[in-house]
């Protein structure tokens, strides 16, 4: 029987963000800010809870992404499934304090080896986030 983890890929993350850990917390776990920097959502940080991202700029699907919140330590680590256009994964936020800021490294594991074009995608996809996510950090108070 083949390990799972060897036949998928892991995409991954890291940057240090000039900001103090209570803030990318905020950033990760308050709705209305994620909105901002990722998708329209109904999130709520307590594991269990399940969730969808929502995305009007997806024409070729439905734009809903479902989630289910799996861990919440509070200013130190969130994950959540995230499962849509046939992928199940898994997204990982790590914060470490870090000189001047927070160390962050997001990891979305579970594409499949046959799944290129959705890990691409990904990559692509949290690359503009991440844009995202520095401009609404930057306007925080």
């Amino acid at each position: 029987m083949s390990n799972p983890a060897e036949s998928t890929r892991t995409l991954m993350i890291e940057r240090v963000f000039q900001h103090p850990p209570e803030k990318l917390w905020r950033a990760l776990t308050e709705n209305p800010l994620v909105a901002q920097w990722l998708l329209k959502n109904d999130f709520e940080p307590v594991a269990g809870r399940k969730f969808q991202f929502r995305s009007e700029a997806m024409p070729k699907w439905d734009g809903v992404i479902d989630c289910e919140v799996l861990i919440v330590e509070h200013l130190k680590r969130l994950s959540y499934s995230w499962s849509a256009l046939g992928l199940d994964s898994v997204v990982l936020w790590t914060l470490t304090p870090a000189e001047g800021g927070t160390h962050v490294r997001m990891e979305h594991s579970g594409f499949r080896l046959d799944q290129q074009a959705a890990y691409q995608g990904a990559n692509y996809g949290w690359q503009h986030f991440f844009g995202g996510l520095e401009r609404v950090l930057g306007e925080l108070v």
